[in-house]
């Protein structure tokens, strides 16, 4: 692990939520905006490391939702709103004002419901393999038969067995996604899908101002491209990128050309993780009036 995350829990209402923070590495005078990121369905916070180690110029903040990695079982229903509020409080607790938003598939739910609930603190927004909801075009019948049961985050062997037929990614990617997974609560995973019932992006995309990304598999067995297309045309001032030969999980499989289509979108050079057996302390300042004593 190259950049460990600061982890703490923050109670939001009657719900606790496990948060990370990953430290940037930029700390110039012209500091790069922090960024929220939004994971997929049943993804715990872990899962984000891999893109943490390559995306390391600014800080990054995200939080297992309820039932999901570290946070307790959800005592309620919740919708997209309420994510969307939690994520406001985290980042204000943590002394975050304004940020980039990126959310991952049914995390890319959550940063559209962001980005419209809070436009003031939201700079620019990036959407990987995501749709606009339940108006979206739907995926493969194979895949999203799959993805009612959280069994590929409990079962390894199933998980690869099915990675492509799921994910639309080559099998060999499934070690790595499986590496930091911590299987979700059957209540957590539930309540996940539960979360976007009825709900649908459409008539809010209009109202986002914010330059946006848009990424896509020409590959995703869950998210079909159309659905991309979908969020261009909604979206006035968007982009889309067309990923090709990349399945649903191209942040991962495909991390550094991943990191490098975001890095250009935000117009940022990389900066890499200090070494950390190459740290030098700085130079001790000694007072005037203490220079003597310590000569002496």
């Amino acid at each position: 692990m190259l950049n460990a995350p600061h982890i703490r829990f923050t109670q939001v209402g009657n719900q606790k939520l496990r948060t990370a923070v990953w430290k940037g590495t930029d700390k110039g005078a012209g500091k790069r905006t922090p960024l929220l990121f939004f994971n997929g369905i049943g993804a715990n916070l872990e899962i984000a490391q891999a893109f943490a180690d390559k995306f390391t110029g600014r800080d990054i903040i995200t939080f297992d939702m309820p039932g999901i990695g570290g946070s307790p079982d959800p005592v309620i229903p919740y919708r997209p709103w309420w994510a969307a509020k939690a994520a406001k409080q985290i980042l204000l607790e943590n002394g975050y004002n304004k940020v980039d938003v990126l959310g991952v598939s049914w995390g890319g739910g959550m940063a559209q419901q962001f980005a419209f609930q809070y436009p003031g603190m939201t700079d620019r927004l990036v959407l990987c393999a995501t749709a606009p909801g339940v108006t979206m075009v739907p995926g493969d019948i194979r895949a999203i038969t799959k993805m009612g049961s959280p069994k590929r985050y409990r079962d390894r062997e199933y998980l690869k067995k099915h990675f492509e037929t799921l994910y639309g990614d080559g099998e060999d990617g499934a070690g790595e996604f499986a590496k930091n997974m911590i299987a979700p609560s059957l209540k957590g995973y539930w309540y996940q899908l539960l979360c976007m019932i009825g709900w649908s992006s459409l008539p809010l995309l209009p109202f986002l101002k914010m330059p946006t990304l848009i990424i896509a598999g020409d590959r995703d067995h869950i998210v079909p491209l159309a659905n991309a297309k979908i969020l261009k045309f909604m979206i006035k001032d968007s982009r889309l990128h067309e990923f090709e030969d990349a399945g649903h999980l191209f942040l991962l499989t495909k991390r550094d050309e991943s990191v490098q289509i975001i890095r250009d979108f935000f117009d940022e050079p990389e900066v890499e993780m200090p070494n950390r057996k190459k740290r030098k302390l700085k130079k001790l300042k000694v007072p005037k009036n203490l220079q003597k004593n310590v000569a002496a």
